[in-house]
């Protein structure tokens, strides 16, 4: 399945912003998000036609995410304005300016691990050695469970031939 807004659609959205039409219009017609085209147009006017060409987010390290949050902080940067300057995730600079703002700039600098930590989940059991006399009553009662389930299917398929007999279908002789 492709992207609803190719490549060639883009092209096509800033030919016409470039036109006179408004994004508004576009987004109406196209279906594209406003705040998306907007920032499209934004890097569309400042980098050219390359800008819309699909490019992945890069991983930072802490200091460049230091650099990034000064740089917003001295500077007052808006966060599409620092997206579009870093080529880093809107939402991600506004994470770090929270995380800033509230616990400081050593907050940035420790790399917190994803995933479950290595302490979570059902604690092990600790195996000690069976005595004999353990292994042989542990076995006992195996074998009561599995006699106990036999006898309840023997049971039921009793039951069900009896029913079988008594509407007048017997068993097959196949």
């Amino acid at each position: 399945m492709g992207l609803k807004h190719d490549y060639n659609a883009l092209l096509k959205y800033m030919h016409l912003l470039e036109s006179g039409k408004t994004i508004s219009f576009i987004c109406r017609h196209y279906g594209i998000c406003k705040k998306r085209l907007g920032k499209l147009w934004y890097n569309y006017q400042m980098k050219g036609v390359s800008s819309l060409l699909q490019t992945k987010y890069k991983k930072l390290t802490n200091e460049e995410k230091c650099k990034i949050v000064l740089d917003v902080e001295r500077n007052h940067l808006t966060l599409v304005q620092t997206s579009i300057k870093y080529g880093v995730s809107a939402r991600r600079v506004q994470e770090w300016l929270r995380i800033y703002r509230t616990c400081g700039v050593d907050a940035l600098l420790t790399t917190k691990k994803r995933g479950r930590s290595p302490g979570m989940g059902r604690p092990k059991k600790v195996q000690k050695p069976e005595t004999e006399l353990e292994r042989l009553r542990r076995e006992v009662q195996e074998l009561k469970t599995e006699n106990a389930l036999l006898k309840k299917v023997k049971a039921l398929v009793e039951e069900r031939e009896a029913r079988l007999r008594a509407i007048g279908r017997g068993q097959s002789e196949n």
